[in-house]
């Protein structure tokens, strides 16, 4: 069998691939990981390269192998247990991951995270870092992303820049998490009226458990950017329950803290966009995943974890 250290090593934040597979069966072959699926009465096999792969989810109607697992485990790929199209997603009966096991993950990340997280103060500042960047990375994003602008997405039109610079003054002057919480929401609502408008999308309302395109895609989407989160969270050794923002309920919160980061920016756009094009959810997948290896979106998580957990005391 394939060992750990005959991987090529490619660090995690580099990595390009997600995978989400459904009524299929994950297993180990020849010193590969592979998904069969059966088409009519032949079967296919499909190789995962572990060594390049972040996260896998497995939907409806899949298994896997225990061999499947200690490889996938070796190579530090989480994995995911989900319904159809990616969400929910499911472990037992909890939001939760199936982390990789290793012990020379490094400490100075938690260590330094942990500096501040017992100190109400360090939390809310950094909760405000977090949003800061949130807002920094739709400016970046939409302004290089030609396939936006296209659409009509721009960072500095009048609505999309008034709600950025509107929510960025807010955040400086909130006094606690609940407040910022609010004012966060308020920005998302403020955006899904620019998509709608830009995507002429009619009467949308956000509801996780609507079948329209939009919030489907939007589910869909949302799950992807979980995934790297607790990808990032998991090589940097910081548990997912020491949050900034969403731990009084969320259990494993500090995973959305992270995908909030870039949900705005990538996933949100693309859900409309996707759907007013009336794309399928392979196809909305493939797009998603490509714009997050254009616009490096796990080296922007990782170097946003970092930089925060390293400055620790210094908050």
């Amino acid at each position: 069998m394939e060992q750990l250290t005959d991987l090529k090593a490619i660090l995690h934040s580099k990595r390009a691939n997600i995978y989400y597979l459904e009524k299929c069966r994950v297993m180990q072959k020849d010193g590969r990981v592979l998904y069969l699926t059966e088409a009519s009465e032949q079967k296919q096999y499909w190789n995962i390269p572990i060594a390049n792969t972040t996260v896998i989810l497995l939907g409806t109607g899949t298994s896997i192998t225990q061999a499947a697992v200690r490889m996938l485990a070796s190579a530090g790929v989480l994995i995911g247990f989900c319904g159809g199209g990616g969400t929910p997603l499911l472990m037992s009966n909890e939001i939760e991951w199936l982390s990789p096991q290793s012990e020379y993950r490094p400490t100075e990340y938690v260590q330094g995270w942990l500096s501040f997280w017992f100190d109400e103060g360090k939390r809310l500042n950094v909760a405000k870092q977090f949003q800061q960047q949130r807002i920094q990375f739709i400016r970046q994003s939409w302004a290089k992303d030609k396939d936006l602008q296209l659409e009509g997405f721009l960072s500095d039109d009048d609505d999309t820049g008034k709600a950025l610079s509107g929510f960025a003054e807010k955040i400086e002057h909130t006094p606690n998490v609940t407040q910022l919480l609010l004012a966060e929401a308020q920005l998302t609502k403020r955006l899904y009226k620019i998509a709608v408008a830009r995507t002429q999308s009619g009467n949308f309302i956000r509801n996780f458990d609507n079948a329209d395109d939009a919030n489907a895609f939007l589910n869909h989407g949302n799950y992807l950017a979980y995934g790297l989160a607790a990808s990032t969270l998991w090589v940097l050794g910081i548990p997912h329950g020491f949050a900034v923002m969403h731990g009084k309920t969320r259990r494993g919160a500090l995973v959305f803290d992270v995908a909030d980061l870039i949900k705005d920016a990538i996933i949100l756009p693309w859900a409309f966009i996707c759907a007013k094009e009336n794309m399928s959810e392979q196809e909305f997948r493939q797009q998603i995943l490509q714009k997050f290896t254009q616009h490096k979106v796990l080296d922007f998580m990782f170097n946003t974890v970092k930089d925060i957990a390293l400055k620790g005391d210094t908050l």
